[in-house]
């Protein structure tokens, strides 16, 4: 690719983002990651990295940011950074904040905050036309009364900067809400209400360049985060053909989402419900990175797309003003089941049908990705081979309300 090299402070405290840093690194740049203390010894792709920094605090406090600022400040003194990128959900804080006091190009604050703030990101959707469930912040006594007065319940509190279904509480009546606003304290503020609307959950994984979207991938999750955080569930998603209505009803709609949002570039991971009730979709969240539970894996083995390494060319094209060509799409089904298990090492070796191409490797966890041209191939291997977890290897572990490694 065109363009002189650059040099990037990828920030990850979560170990992810290895293709990232190695395709970045491939494009002939300079990576800098800065990432927790505990992470120090992880396999990341050490060749790629010319230094590593890390964090003993990997919170998003104040008074935390404030010293990775400083700690930035004192790195500009000799070392030249061309851009800063977060990659995973909890660093787009960090990452906004230096961007904005050392002027550097990317998602500043207020945007990132489209992208990580889920009362901010409701209200965007609101005034830009994208449909969402009736919500309400918490920060006024009137207004959760006027939203438990207008709204019917089922309700569910949500922390405003949680990944995935992390600290979310479903509720039943305005007496059960306020219980759990009255719990919440001072911290109130941080979180919002929004009526829950039972439906299928898809979720759509794109790339976006120069402000339009590359590539979108719709799939749908067959256990949903919140099924598999709340009910000791087994995560299962599979890909949507991309000729299906509800495929091409999301790929516009995650296309509103970002644009309305002012996403530029980046990978990108945008939740949306089909509500049984009306059929209608609704908006959940999006965030500016690549999806997490190794779906990124499943969008490659079934589309041939890789998310982290097309999105570090991504970064690259944009930072040098360079053209940008995504790879041509396979058009293939996919799906993806994982799952703790009561095993360090557990055997996988149940996983053999010929359409598998992935088992994780990962300790106290079991799962696998499947491909096929024929989707009802691909859900039939997720219904047998959740049975086989189910009775052979699951395990489940109370989920934290704040994030934890």
């Amino acid at each position: 690719m065109a363009g002189k090299p650059l040099t990037y402070l990828c920030i990850s405290t979560y170990f992810k983002g290895g293709p990232f840093l190695e395709a970045c690194a491939k494009e002939g740049n300079t990576v800098y990651l800065l990432t927790a203390k505990k992470l120090e010894h992880s396999p990341w792709p050490r060749e790629s990295v010319k230094e590593f920094f890390y964090l003993d605090d990997e919170s998003n406090s104040a008074e935390n940011i404030e010293n990775i600022v400083k700690g930035f400040a004192w790195l500009m003194k000799e070392k030249d950074v061309d851009r800063v990128v977060a990659l995973d959900d909890f660093d787009v804080e960090k990452a906004a904040a230096i961007r904005e006091e050392f002027r550097i190009p990317g998602m500043g604050q207020t945007t990132a905050r489209y992208f990580r703030d889920k009362l901010a990101m409701r209200l965007k959707a609101k005034e830009e036309g994208i449909p969402v469930p009736p919500f309400s912040d918490l920060f006024k006594d009137k207004h959760i009364n006027a939203f438990a007065d207008s709204v019917a319940p089922p309700y569910v509190v949500k922390p405003r900067s949680e990944a995935s279904a992390m600290g979310i509480k479903k509720v039943h009546s305005k007496e059960e809400l306020w219980e759990v606003v009255h719990g919440l304290g001072e911290e109130r503020y941080r979180f919002l209400v929004e009526q829950f609307k039972p439906g299928d959950v898809y979720h759509a994984d794109s790339l976006t360049f120069d402000g339009k979207v590359e590539f979108c991938c719709v799939s749908r999750y067959l256990s949903t985060p919140f099924e598999v955080a709340h009910g000791a569930g087994i995560f299962r998603s599979a890909t949507c053909d991309p000729k299906s209505k509800e495929a091409k009803a999301l790929v516009k709609l995650n296309a509103s989402v970002m644009k309305g949002f002012g996403m530029k570039y980046s990978a990108s991971h945008t939740e949306f419900i089909h509500c049984h009730e009306d059929g209608k979709f609704y908006f959940l969240e999006t965030s500016s990175r690549v999806g997490g539970a190794h779906i990124a894996e499943m969008v490659e083995y079934t589309t041939g797309v890789s998310l982290w390494g097309e999105w570090a060319r991504i970064e690259h094209a944009s930072a040098t003003k360079s053209s940008y060509k995504l790879p041509k799409p396979k058009q293939l089904n996919g799906g993806i089941l994982v799952s703790l298990a009561r095993y360090e090492h557990p055997d996988q070796s149940a996983f053999n049908a010929p359409e598998v191409k992935w088992t994780i490797s990962k300790k106290w966890h079991v799962g696998c990705i499947m491909v096929s041209e024929e989707q009802d191939r691909v859900l039939e291997l997720l219904d047998e081979y959740a049975g086989v977890v189910q009775r052979d290897f699951h395990a489940s572990a109370p989920l934290p309300d704040k994030a934890t490694e």
